[in-house]
């Protein structure tokens, strides 16, 4: 038993031995990490390793090939300072040569907040600034206590302030906190002359409205840059590194506008618009018939380009009486009501000025002949409306002629009802009507017509210029193929680009749009339109020695009645043709609202327009050939003009032969020189005087009897008088004077007048 049990003890002995290495072996994984733990370690260290590595890689691929650009820019910025360097902008010229816009060098006044030591130094910049520059000292205080390094107090400064600037800062010790910058200006050395044609460039230096505008890119040039290492404080880096981009000068314009013609328009058109207390402004054009060139293009009133903030005084007081939070937008509205140019960007109802394109288009679609009558009762009847004519009472039986000299609008129904309104519609668009003309400048406004088809009615009111609208700009290129043979030409304002050195860069050539009617219509228009002035209600606009074509216009503003409905305002206007015998210049005026009782085209724009052509026909070149007529109706004695209103005056003066100087702002001729009632011959001049401050004092008549002819000349003339000889022989060496008129001793105006007759003088007793 005993042997027995020591064998079971044995076999549970090795059992035990294999369980206890076991367990050795448990114990000693237990006491340190497994192989297994540890290789998971090492690979998730690997692996995050591998992953970081390849975010690395991925960011710094990134950084240095995709996005290498945007971070080299940035750290150009950060290292680089780049000075920009304005280049000149080009000029505009007229076309004779005369500059209209240039670039000047100007000043800017700045000051420094962040160098101001303390609030005495700070008060001294303000007080000093303010009384040189003419700001007020609370904006220069204002830009004084900002945070920063650069405040403009004042730009385009003159020379004479930048010297007294320059003194005050040295004298006071306040260089580092004031400083001069040098920058270029804009500068229109005619101010308003032609400024809604020409735009502006405003204080940010960036074109507005005009040619300005339109030519944008061929007058600013490309600017240039000076590129200079720095480092964070703005210092120079050791290494200098500099490179200059130079600017390349903008190209000048040549436009077609005539700085002469301009001129002219412009003073009887700012005349006309006081006169009349015109309302609306006034505008006028004149294009070469034959090219489309504009000569001359004006609105009034308008704006120095110099200033182009600056309102009217009258402006500004209405303005100043609205809410004070009110004022700022009806300043800003003001301001881009006087920028607008009326001549394309304001659509308006001819009126009988578009009868010339009724007339032309009738006659070259056969509806109307020269042997055709109209009868004029005093109104025509349309459907169910009565339209009246503008003479009560009517007109009677009338030719085509008669009814385009008396304007007839009962005539002009009968003349659109015959085309009918296929035809109507037919030349409406061959005309230009239906398009913008695509003239050089930005703002071209587009008429406004029947878009749905015409009515008979609308047909009606149409042929006499009424219940549409249309640009004037579209009115004169129309009415130029209308006379200059049929031919209707794009309207355009420059003619050549050139460089600084004056080479053509490019140049514009006329263009021909369409052949509208043919050269037998158009010749019979031009015959019929010579009518209106010499015969019928243009009259006004004649001027001797001249043959002038034109149509008077008094439209409606449909749009602007009354609680009534009854229409209160009009747009005078006219439209001359001149010369006949060879067209070569449209000129169309307008008067939108003109203050007068009787606001006919013909009692207030054709006078200015004769006043005009009576300075630009003889300014072209064009010679006089006076008529029989002409010549009867200059002799006599000069005639009263004193009352008159200017523009009516010089109208009667001219067509007397007389040429005339006004002296005066005024608008109502207040005294005359020679007087009424003197004897002036043909082309002799006469002031007409329109402020009583500025008539001069009357001089006494000297008495010349018994003088020779030197005497009598050196006493007449230098009492500031004018002499006329009689009875003066060739030698005169033996003649004296024995009577004059007006005598010696009078009052008369400087001036006058002073004639004088000569007689052979009598022996003395002892002589011969």
């Amino acid at each position: 038993m005993l042997s027995g049990a020591v064998f079971i003890i044995g076999d549970k002995t090795e059992k035990g031995r294999k369980l206890g290495e076991r367990s050795k072996i448990r114990g000693k994984m237990s006491k340190s990490p497994s192989a297994v733990i540890r290789i998971r370690i090492l690979a998730a260290c690997i692996a995050i390793a591998f992953i970081g590595f390849g975010i690395l890689l991925v960011r710094l691929f990134q950084i240095s090939i995709i996005d290498s650009e945007k971070y080299q820019q940035e750290a150009a910025e950060n290292q680089f300072q780049v000075t920009s360097i304005s280049p000149e902008r080009g000029t505009i010229y007229d076309t004779n040569g005369n500059k209209l816009a240039m670039s000047t060098t100007a000043w800017t006044v700045c000051v420094s907040p962040a160098d101001i030591k303390n609030d005495t130094q700070r008060n001294l910049i303000v007080s000093g600034l303010s009384e040189i520059l003419g700001v007020k000292e609370d904006y220069v205080r204002e830009k004084c206590e900002r945070s920063n390094y650069y405040q403009v107090i004042k730009a385009r400064v003159d020379k004479k302030a930048v010297e007294e600037v320059t003194a005050f800062a040295a004298n006071n010790g306040v260089s580092k906190c004031v400083f001069i910058r040098e920058t270029v200006s804009r500068k229109y050395p005619y101010e308003n002359f032609a400024s809604s044609v020409i735009g502006f460039v405003n204080s940010e230096y960036v074109a507005s409205y005009g040619l300005e505008a339109q030519y944008d890119e061929v007058l600013s040039g490309t600017a240039g840059k000076l590129i200079s290492a720095k480092d964070s404080w703005g210092q120079a880096m050791p290494f200098g590194y500099d490179e200059l981009y130079s600017s390349e000068d903008g190209n000048s314009i040549v436009t077609t506008l005539d700085e002469g013609i301009q001129y002219f328009v412009e003073k009887h058109l700012e005349l006309a618009v006081k006169e009349h207390s015109v309302q609306e402004r006034g505008a006028c054009i004149v294009m070469d018939v034959n090219t489309g060139k504009i000569l001359a293009m004006a609105t009034k009133g308008d704006f120095d380009p110099n200033n182009y903030t600056a309102l009217p005084d009258s402006v500004k007081e209405e303005i100043e009486k609205l809410p004070e939070d009110e004022q700022g937008a009806a300043t800003q509205d003001a301001q881009f009501a006087m920028w607008r140019n009326k001549a394309i960007s304001d659509p308006y109802e001819p009126g009988s000025v578009f009868k010339i394109i009724t007339l032309a288009a009738a006659l070259d679609s056969n509806t109307t002949t020269l042997g055709d009558s109209f009868t004029c009762i005093g109104y025509a009847n349309v459907a169910d409306r009565k339209i009246s004519c503008w003479k009560n009472f009517g007109h009677g039986e009338q030719t085509l002629a008669d009814a385009v000299q008396n304007s007839c609008n009962p005539a002009f129904i009968q003349i659109g009802l015959n085309m009918g309104i296929s035809n109507f519609e037919y030349y409406f668009e061959a005309f230009g009507f239906t398009d913008k003309t695509g003239i050089d400048l930005p703002g071209e406004a587009n008429s406004i017509y029947y878009n749905n088809g015409m009515t008979e009615i609308n047909l009606a009111s149409s042929s006499f210029g009424q219940t549409f609208k249309v640009t004037p700009i579209q009115l004169v290129s129309a009415v130029s193929a209308a006379v200059n043979g049929g031919n209707l030409y794009k309207p355009y304002l420059v003619q050549r680009v050139i460089s600084e050195d004056g080479s053509i860069v490019e140049e514009y050539e006329p263009t021909l749009v369409r052949q509208v009617i043919s050269e037998q219509t158009s010749k019979t228009v031009v015959e019929i339109l010579e009518t209106v002035v010499s015969d019928g209600s243009g009259r006004t606009a004649a001027v001797p020695g001249y043959r002038i074509g034109g149509k008077t216009g008094t439209s409606e503003k449909l749009d602007d009645v009354n609680e009534e409905g009854k229409v209160e305002n009009y747009v005078s206007s006219f439209l001359a043709v001149a010369p006949i015998e060879d067209p070569q210049i449209v000129v169309l005026l307008l008067l939108d609202e003109a203050q007068m009782e009787n606001p006919y085209g013909s009692v207030v724009a054709a006078p200015v327009v004769g006043a005009m052509l009576a300075d630009i026909l003889p300014y072209m070149g064009i010679e006089p050939n006076y008529t029989q007529a002409e010549l009867d109706a200059m002799t006599g004695k000069v005639k009263d003009v004193t009352e008159n209103l200017v523009h009516d005056a010089m109208t009667t003066l001219r067509l007397q032969g007389y040429s005339v100087t006004i002296v005066g702002e005024g608008t109502t001729v207040v005294a005359q020189s020679p007087e009424a009632g003197s004897q002036l011959a043909a082309g002799g001049t006469i002031t007409l005087y329109t402020d009583e401050s500025l008539i001069p004092k009357e001089i006494e008549v000297p008495d010349v009897e018994g003088m020779t002819v030197t005497e009598v000349n050196n006493a007449i003339i230098g009492a500031g008088l004018k002499l006329k000889l009689i009875g003066v022989s060739e030698s005169a060496t033996d003649q004296i004077a024995y009577i004059q008129t007006p005598a010696a001793g009078e009052k008369v105006m400087p001036g006058t007048i002073i004639e004088v007759s000569f007689t052979v003088k009598e022996p003395e007793e002892g002589e011969g």
